[in-house]
């Protein structure tokens, strides 16, 4: 074969640093902009985004050519220093340490976009910190209650 294929789906979720509510309407739209920018210089690919206050979901492509944790870092600080120039220190701005990403299948994408779009409708029943719980209990992912959030 002489050609490589890849099709690889993130769903990555992250929140501002002590879930502060800073993803405000100044802020996000430009934002999905900037982190779509930064995938597609790598050569990935923004699908969806959607966020509440104080926390992101972003479904992505993501090239093959750069390890998760890497994009995500890039993802994280590049888009935080784009809000510091942005706004200057009329915005205290900075994402939590962590986050979570998930591998999502071809057959699943449109799931997860709709998922995603509804966050606020979702948001409505359940808080943050809920849901992000249940994905880490559905992905079968142990943890420690006092550290899943900074």
């Amino acid at each position: 074969m002489t050609q490589t294929f890849t099709d690889l789906l993130y769903h990555t979720v992250f929140s501002t640093k002590e879930r502060r509510p800073l993803l405000d309407d100044e802020i996000f739209p430009e934002l999905t902009h900037v982190i779509g920018g930064i995938l597609h210089d790598r050569n990935g690919c923004l699908l969806e985004c959607n966020a509440m206050p104080e926390h992101i979901h972003l479904l992505a492509v993501f090239p093959p050519t750069i390890e998760v944790a890497k994009m995500v870092s890039e993802i994280k600080s590049l888009s935080s220093g784009w809000v510091h120039r942005r706004f200057g220190n009329s915005k205290p701005f900075a994402w939590q340490n962590g986050y979570s990403c998930f591998t999502v299948g071809a057959g699943d994408k449109i799931r997860v976009i709709t998922y995603i779009r509804g966050q606020q409708e979702h948001h409505r029943v359940k808080t943050f910190e809920d849901e992000y719980l249940e994905f880490l209990q559905r992905a079968g992912k142990t943890y420690d209650p006092r550290y899943v959030f900074d």
